[in-house]
């Protein structure tokens, strides 16, 4: 893009990569903008360790290095506790059991290896041409997602310890990693992509944003699906395809549970769980991994949503 092109950063944590395309939107609709791209990055990698205080000194005191991914991302700040802890308040809340959690987990990491190897993700995909590992050496592709496991087993996720809380549930196999990532669309109004030749991909039909208390944050997305129900005039059985962003796998059996959700048309490529949730790409992952799906399977409507710390959740609603 030309230097000449504005920009803007949005921060709605989990909920930033469908945030901006809903702005983006909503800047086409009130005609600010007839084209823009939007999405969403992050680098959990590389997010620094912090020395809060630094600044003004120590003397006698007592230096405490601080994990900012956590503190910025993964912290309810609210309640004081990691969110692993809000995912067994769903946990406790609606029976959902370990061997469910777990079970679920290794169906996301069967269904996203799957989808790898029937090369369903290649198209969207982007290849990155990174350096060569040895001097004068070929350089390195990088052109499919790391973290889904093929050696995943209900008996490997059965050896984890609670990560969050004693005799909890929610552990480092049925939870995302920490993972690195970015996507991006491009919205347009209707006439203007006549103007370019292109064939829009899907329209955007309605997009929501809900709150709850933010201890219940992981049930979020119940509100928001509602009201994109509510704002299309659609029912749930007429979605064809459900993308829901899996911030830990009791979070997204919850969600199901609560919207009385087909699981055969959630996640169907696999989830966060599996491919991984960098914060602020994941909200523009999931919604163009539903639209690649919707047309891959010839079907016409679809619902993206994600939590988000806080205790908000944004949905999308698009159409073919």
């Amino acid at each position: 893009l030309p230097p000449e092109v504005g920009a803007m950063t949005v921060n709605k944590v989990c909920g930033s990569g469908l945030k901006a395309v809903a702005l983006a939107a909503q800047a086409i609709q009130t005609e600010n903008s007839s084209i823009v791209v939007a999405g969403g990055m992050e680098s959990m990698t590389n997010s620094p360790y912090l020395l809060p205080q630094a600044r003004k000194g120590y003397r006698l005191g007592n230096a405490q290095i601080v994990d900012s991914m956590v503190h910025d991302g993964l912290w309810d700040i609210y309640n004081d506790y990691h969110m692993g802890i809000t995912g067994e308040n769903v946990a406790e809340k609606y029976g959902i059991t370990r061997a469910e959690q777990d079970e679920f987990a290794v169906n996301s990491h069967r269904k996203a290896v799957a989808a790898i190897k029937e090369c369903r993700f290649k198209a969207q995909i982007v290849p990155v041409e990174l350096a060569p590992k040895k001097k004068g050496g070929e350089p390195v592709i990088f052109d499919k997602d790391e973290s889904p496991r093929e050696d995943t087993t209900i008996e490997v996720l059965r050896s984890l310890k609670p990560a969050f809380k004693k005799d909890g549930t929610v552990t480092a196999g049925n939870a995302p990693g920490v993972n690195d990532g970015a996507a991006a669309v491009v919205v347009t109004s209707a006439t203007r992509a006549k103007e370019l030749g292109a064939k829009p991909m899907v329209r955007i039909v309605a997009q929501a944003t809900s709150g709850i208390d933010p201890k219940w944050v992981m049930m979020a997305p119940v509100g928001a699906v509602r009201k994109i129900w509510e704002k299309t005039g659609w029912k749930n059985e007429d979605v064809d395809l459900y993308e829901l962003n899996e911030a830990f796998s009791v979070q997204a059996l919850g969600v199901m549970r609560e919207l009385g959700l087909d699981p055969n048309k959630v996640n169907v490529n696999g989830g966060a769980v599996a491919i991984g949730h960098p914060i602020g790409a994941s909200g523009a992952r999931v919604l163009v991994t539903l639209i690649y799906e919707m047309i891959r399977r010839d079907v016409h409507r679809g619902v993206a949503a994600l939590c988000l710390g806080g205790g908000n959740a944004v949905a999308m609603a698009v159409e073919r």
